[in-house]
């Protein structure tokens, strides 16, 4: 064999040439969004539409989503004591994450809706957060949390006084510090503890009030999200019972309170977002609202951090079908795009529609806090029973939802490069913060049972798409008769709260969303024309209007 007939071997460089994969999804408006803004709009920020593309372009923009990952790939360190043996407790954390706060700070995410007066401040705010989900969702228990914490401090206005400008700032000022020293501030709140979790009433932390007015705490929490903030409403036994508490890091005086750090939790995902232990010993404390009305006071925080859980799936969801999306729009396979493939269509029309019916659903909440908190009073009777329903079955779609999206992708979704399985680990959180899925069913009865007002106001919102279409008039007739059978209620709970969720999504989508999406719903969701995974969606169903809704 001459050298001429000898075998070459291909050049590296061939081998490495990429072919059929899709972009990096970077470089684009997150806020592109047809359901998002028309649901903003709805409910009352139609006024802020220009910040959140503005906000929206952030989320998608590289640099955003590299400290995203880099938030979450270099998890927060617990520092317990100083070089000297100086006690400190203190958490450090990447500065990917401390980039992440003050965007979403300075978007005014945290408590700045409060005191914006305009009507829809409550929408304008959640629109932002739900984008903000999309990017990362670590980083905003803290802002949930501060957000959530306005009202149930106002209950003690000399606190509320004290306090609140610095909560509903824009400026995010990390660090321990005299709280009214910075220009900004953080709240968190801790309830459970470790032989009780849900149970608070089983709490054993103690408090004893002192002669100066306060109060000094002993005990130990057992799940306390971001311990760098700076205040914390925390609930302990007081002589009066159950009571909750206001407790800084830092005092008046500058001294550091009494908050010992004994571990940071190891969670499945929310990595970015130091989870902890604290004791608390001889701990510094301030009485908010009446003693032994500690879970009354605390609730009005509960509730607006339930809102939140809602938001971030319905946000949860859109981020994981944004990325299918994407996916499907620039792979190949058997020579056509995936988009065009029939049953990829089928799965990616059904994980949109699932979507739409969660992202409409918790803007509808937002509209109803926003109305609530400005007296009216039919909204917060909705808000009370919908946001129960809403909690428990968007939290509960969100991981099916997502681990569906995460497949479109094929092993690409499975890389941890691709982001889906952050998405994924992420997923079943909402479901299990601020009460799980029975506490919420549980809590669904409570409402009814307590406050017939609430099943009114709920009564009024489905029936004003009474008439419209007769799949969803039968499901409503069927589910006021599940509701008014009073034997074995508990035990069928989550049948029924799975149900009255389904049928005031068909009503909200039958009244706002496009004919095709909401005769889509009532076909598969109400009338039962669907299988037990995505992409069961029936023939005739129109999947290019439903394809048309999907996210950039």
């Amino acid at each position: 064999m001459t050298t001429s007939d000898t075998p070459r071997s291909t050049p590296a460089a061939v081998t490495h040439e990429v072919t059929n994969q899709p972009p990096p999804l970077v470089g684009h408006d997150a806020a592109d969004d047809a359901v998002l803004l028309e649901g903003v709009c709805r409910e009352g920020a139609g006024w802020h539409v220009d910040e959140l593309h503005r906000f929206g372009r952030y989320v998608g923009s590289e640099e955003a989503q590299h400290r995203a990952d880099q938030a979450n790939r270099h998890a927060p360190e617990l520092r317990t004591h100083d070089r000297f043996g100086h006690r400190v407790d203190e958490v450090e954390f990447h500065p990917a994450y401390h980039a992440l706060m003050d965007a979403s700070v300075g978007a005014g995410l945290a408590g700045s809706a409060w005191a914006d007066e305009r009507p829809g401040a409550h929408v304008a705010r959640a629109g932002g957060f739900m984008l903000a989900t999309m990017l990362e969702q670590g980083h905003l228990c803290p802002v949930s949390m501060t957000y959530a914490v306005v009202p149930a401090l106002r209950r003690s206005p000399d606190l509320a006084r004290t306090y609140e400008p610095l909560l509903t700032s824009r400026v995010y000022e990390p660090g321990l510090r005299t709280p009214t020293a910075k220009r900004g501030l953080l709240a968190g709140m801790g309830m459970t503890e470790k032989q009780g979790g849900t149970d608070v009433r089983a709490n054993t932390t103690t408090a004893v009030e002192q002669a100066d007015g306060t109060w000094r705490l002993r005990g130990h929490k057992w799940f306390t999200s971001a311990p760098m903030n700076d205040l914390f409403l925390v609930l302990a036994q007081s002589p009066g019972g159950l009571s909750c508490f206001l407790v800084p890091r830092v005092l008046p005086d500058g001294s550091r309170n009494t908050f010992r750090i004994q571990r940071l939790k190891d969670k499945l995902g929310n990595r970015s977002n130091a989870s902890s232990e604290p004791e608390f010993d001889d701990t510094v404390a301030w009485l908010v609202g009446d003693e032994g009305r500690g879970v009354r006071t605390i609730i009005d925080m509960v509730t607006m951090t339930r809102l939140d859980c809602v938001l971030g799936s319905a946000a949860g969801i859109r981020a994981a079908l944004a990325q299918a999306v994407h996916h499907a729009r620039h792979r190949s396979v058997f020579g056509a795009l995936l988009i065009d493939q029939p049953l990829m269509r089928n799965v990616l029309a059904d994980l949109s529609l699932e979507s739409e019916a969660a992202t409409t659903l918790a803007l509808r909440l937002a509209g109803a806090a926003d109305r609530a908190h400005r007296g009216d009073a039919g909204e917060r009777a909705f808000l009370r029973l919908a946001t129960a329903i809403g909690k428990y079955w968007v939290c509960k779609r969100q991981p099916v939802a997502v681990a569906e999206a995460l497949e479109c992708l094929g092993g690409n979704g499975y890389d941890e490069a691709s982001g889906m399985p952050r998405l994924y680990r992420e997923a079943p959180l909402n479901g299990i913060w601020e009460g799980s899925g029975n506490v919420n069913a549980l809590d669904m009865l409570r409402a009814l049972t307590r406050e017939p007002e609430s099943f009114e106001a709920l009564r009024v919102e489905i029936e004003a798409a009474a008439g419209a279409d007769a799949r969803l008039d039968t499901a409503w007739r069927e589910l006021r008769a599940e509701l008014n059978r009073p034997e074995d209620a508990q035990l069928r709970a989550r049948r029924v709260v799975e149900r009255a969720a389904l049928v005031l999504q068909g009503s909200l989508l039958v009244r706002h969303a496009p004919d095709a999406v909401a005769d889509a719903f009532c076909a598969s969701r109400l009338a039962g024309d669907q299988g037990l995974a995505f992409g069961t969606l029936p023939a005739g169903t129109d999947f290019a209007a439903l394809l048309g809704r999907l996210p950039v």
